[in-house]
């Protein structure tokens, strides 16, 4: 059978295997029947299986199910918290020693961890495929009910593990512990299932791993072979589907943006600096001059720019509500074939302070690679690619009365620019 992420399952007491489904929700009992083996459950947060030689007289455990409740947070139970973010793959999640005094490694859920951490890190291809797979779960509250409802998070290795000292406010004590930091593995090939059979055709006596792993996600399988560097590859990234592919990114062949982006790139062609005019122009339109949030700075001259082409700053609020965030603009005339580099949009973020957003203007486009580090790591940067230019170039010239044609849109923008230069600090904004 297969599930999905954030698919709620139904653990119900007493446990019966016999039907699929209980409460409208796949019974995850029916789930995991193995007659010959025994039963998983979550009544732990670490639930280890039962270890089983397999088909080469190896002792390998199967699974680990790891199993989070986050309404139990700060209780006696459990008196920290988890982090879950399969969507990014990563999930960081405390150990199951709670004993002051107590060496957090003869913990049972613990020393199953710390075991699979070190199969999973061996340079060893024959260590490393005794591995368990580590399977979460986050409880849930259906219908007002916290219990019994445990949802899929996905299949993870362990990545690293942290020695903590964690505070119990129960008891009034603190206690050493484990902090396990897990990757969530990516199932793209698998269109985002997850096929269970692989689990529990490893819960037979005498299992072959090189025969289940036949129905293990494609993620697995390369990890399996390359070992632990490989993590960072097959990681689960929800945000690739946020990603604007390349050929998204470019104007239409043949089109009228087309013939507009061509013909900036050969204006520019020779005089670069100049373009940073109309990356400033297209920066206002793009955050929303109608709004009046955007308000224009300055563009900087080379000796005093500290990184930036140009600066503005965005007013959130009036009166005395209001804040002021400041813009630091980079503008880029690059070749229209070739994506922009990510190390310019890494020392563009280098550059912004707390408070400051950026802007990063070019008539290229963005890789996938470049896309996926601003997405992931959040930067407060504003990407604008040759297409977007284009368009607000077109829809500029079909709005107004004052351009005849791209030409003398283009001739403005030249006569502009050195009118537009300014020797001051971006934090000068701030009192313009």
């Amino acid at each position: 059978m297969e599930i999905k992420i954030n698919d709620i399952l139904r653990y119900k007491k007493p446990a019966c295997h016999e039907n699929a489904y209980e409460d409208g929700h796949l019974n995850f009992h029916f789930l995991t029947n193995v007659p010959t083996s025994k039963k998983l459950q979550l009544e732990k947060g670490i639930n280890p299986s039962a270890a089983l030689k397999t088909s080469d007289k190896e002792l390998v455990r199967p699974v680990i199910l790891i199993s989070s409740s986050p309404n139990k947070k700060g209780s006696a139970e459990t008196p920290w918290q988890d982090f879950y973010d399969a969507d990014n793959g990563h999930i960081r999640y405390f150990g199951d020693n709670k004993e002051p005094g107590k060496d957090p490694a003869q913990a049972p859920g613990n020393k199953a961890l710390l075991e699979a951490f070190r199969l999973a890190h061996s340079h060893d291809i024959k260590e490393r495929q005794k591995t368990p797979p580590i399977v979460f779960f986050k409880r849930v509250t259906v219908n007002g009910v916290p219990k019994g409802y445990p949802m899929f998070q996905g299949l993870g290795i362990i990545n690293s593990i942290e020695l903590v000292t964690q505070w119990d406010n129960n008891k009034q004590q603190s206690f050493t512990n484990y902090a396990f930091d897990f990757t969530v593995l990516c199932m793209a090939k698998e269109h985002d299932t997850f096929e269970w059979d692989w689990i529990n055709s490893r819960r037979h006596p005498n299992f072959s791993i090189q025969d289940t792993n036949k129905k293990a996600p494609a993620s697995w399988n390369q990890w399996f072979k390359s070992g632990a560097n490989e993590l960072n590859t097959v990681r689960r990234r929800v945000s690739k589907l946020q990603i604007v592919k390349s050929a998204d990114q470019k104007p239409t062949i043949g089109s009228e943006q087309e013939a507009i982006l061509n013909k900036i790139y050969k204006f520019y062609d020779g005089r670069k600096h100049h373009f940073e005019a109309l990356a400033e122009f297209i920066t206002e339109r793009v955050i929303g001059k109608e709004l009046g949030i955007y308000h224009k700075g300055w563009i900087t001259q080379g000796s005093s720019d500290g990184g930036a082409d140009f600066i503005g700053k965005v007013v959130l609020g009036s009166g005395f509500s209001k804040v002021e965030l400041i813009v630091l603009g980079q503008a880029k005339c690059e070749s229209l074939t070739t994506p922009t580099g990510g190390n310019h949009i890494a020392r563009t973020v280098a550059r912004l302070k707390r408070g400051w957003l950026g802007a990063y203007v070019t008539t290229s486009y963005f890789s996938d690679s470049v896309q996926r580090e601003v997405i992931e790591d959040k930067y407060p940067i504003l990407l604008i690619n040759g297409k977007r230019i284009a368009e607000e170039v077109s829809q500029l010239l079909h709005e107004s009365d004052t351009y005849t044609d791209i030409d003398e849109f283009l001739d403005f923008m030249a006569e502009r620019y050195p009118k537009r230069l300014k020797q001051r600090q971006p934090e000068e904004i701030l009192y313009v």
